[in-house]
């Protein structure tokens, strides 16, 4: 066993050193390795950035474990001909429906109305022109993750009281006051006098859609200023304890009643859960996902061509070398042996260069565009053992024409 180490020890040293004499060559094949490495690791993290992002994205726009019931939940994921059907079908929710779940709720599930407009939001000779401006009430806060980062959010005293107060996102916020602290500060939305109490921390966008030009106001003072909405969606979610299935049925359930639906009867609102909110985005990764595969072992491929070939290079130019060293007595195991530690060699060079290179761009356009990107361990785990299985196949070919040089002709080489 030792003198099986010490041989397979000696083989890699001699690798070593023919790369070294070898500069340029063993740096193309390395090349070709980590250009490999980095689109596998690159694809491979952006997936999984797209899939955090898609979590993460839709618990701050929508709720992680909640879910919407409204008219229409889904307007952007059905056909126009679907949607007008569900218009002729569907009956807007109304503020007597919200009251009639909260009531029926039996401890499982807690509800939020949110109804939401583009309007112009102005403080002194400011003015933000596209906030997305929202009534709702303090209960929205244990739904959905609002990232108050100074203040606070919707009391349940504003509730009662409906008063002129508000919480604005930070593109709002920068807008209106970019040297001042919001809170305290007034603002006016459709004309009215609104008083900031809360400040949310930046948070990006999903599906497209800024989050960061929030204005939340009270429900009540949100039909003052734009008067009763034709339907208004309502947030639920499970109260700790209960499971989400458990909630949406007992949402779907109180809401049938409430419209005296009989059994069979289909239903005449529209419920949109987590999963489906995830859908577009989950179901674009995956299908960039099926292509990843292929890409990355074509790149793997090619990579091992080159690899291939400039050990093929160094196996004719080490033709009298290895021709004296057979005639010595040099066994063709040690041989094969050599070259394939000189491709393994080269690959993992490769590999790990390719590793950094693509630690660092990942982590380049993690700060620049703000996306959750990182690379795993198991990816660099499993990049390294991709690099070492290109090399050995890489090896495999030029070890065999090595073990083959007849030492006779090799020694006829000038």
């Amino acid at each position: 066993m030792a003198r099986h180490w010490f041989s397979l020890r000696e083989s890699f040293r001699q690798a070593a050193r023919t790369l070294a004499t070898n500069r340029l060559r063993a740096a193309l094949g390395a090349l070709a390795i980590a250009v490999a490495v980095a689109t596998q690791i690159i694809v491979i993290s952006a997936l999984d950035g797209v899939a955090v992002f898609a979590e993460t994205s839709t618990a701050r726009a929508f709720g992680s474990d909640t879910f919407l019931l409204a008219q229409i939940a889904s307007p952007g994921r059905i056909s126009r001909r679907e949607q007008r059907e569900q218009l002729l079908r569907n009956q807007p929710l109304t503020r007597a429906d919200w009251r009639f779940l909260e009531q029926h709720a039996g401890g499982l599930v807690q509800y939020a109305p949110s109804v939401q407009t583009v309007a112009e939001v102005s403080a002194g000779t400011r003015v933000f022109e596209t906030a997305a401006v929202s009534g709702t009430t303090s209960v929205l806060a244990g739904l959905r993750d609002l990232a108050i980062t100074r203040g606070r959010f919707l009391s349940r005293d504003d509730d009662r009281m409906s008063g002129p107060v508000a919480v604005v996102g930070a593109d709002v916020a920068d807008t209106l006051f970019p040297t001042a602290d919001p809170v305290g500060q007034a603002i006016r939305v459709a004309g009215r006098r609104f008083v900031v109490i809360g400040v949310q921390a930046r948070l990006g966008s999903s599906n497209g859609a800024s989050l960061d030009r929030s204005v939340w106001i009270p429900v009540q003072a949100w039909e003052r200023a734009f008067g009763a909405p034709r339907s208004l969606p309502i947030f639920a979610k499970a109260v700790a304890g209960v499971s989400a299935a458990a909630a949406q049925d007992r949402a779907r359930a109180s809401l049938r009643a409430r419209r005296q639906l009989l059994p069979g009867e289909p239903d005449t609102f529209d419920v949109l859960t987590p999963d489906a909110a995830r859908g577009f985005v989950a179901n674009l990764s995956q299908r960039v996902g099926v292509a990843a595969g292929p890409i990355s072992l074509m790149a793997l491929l090619a990579s091992i061509v080159v690899v291939t070939n400039t050990v093929l290079v160094s196996v004719t130019q080490r033709t009298r070398e290895i021709g004296v060293r057979r005639a010595l007595g040099a066994p063709r195991a040690q041989i094969m042996r050599e070259v394939v530690a000189e491709s393994s060699l080269t690959a993992l060079i490769g590999g790990a260069a390719g590793i950094v290179a693509a630690a660092a761009l990942i982590g380049g356009l993690a700060r620049v565009l703000e996306l959750p990107l990182d690379v795993r361990a198991s990816t660099v785990a499993w990049s390294l053992l991709a690099s070492a299985a290109s090399g050995l196949v890489a090896g495999w070919y030029p070890a065999r024409r090595a073990t083959r040089v007849s030492v006779v002709e090799a020694l006829r080489v000038e």
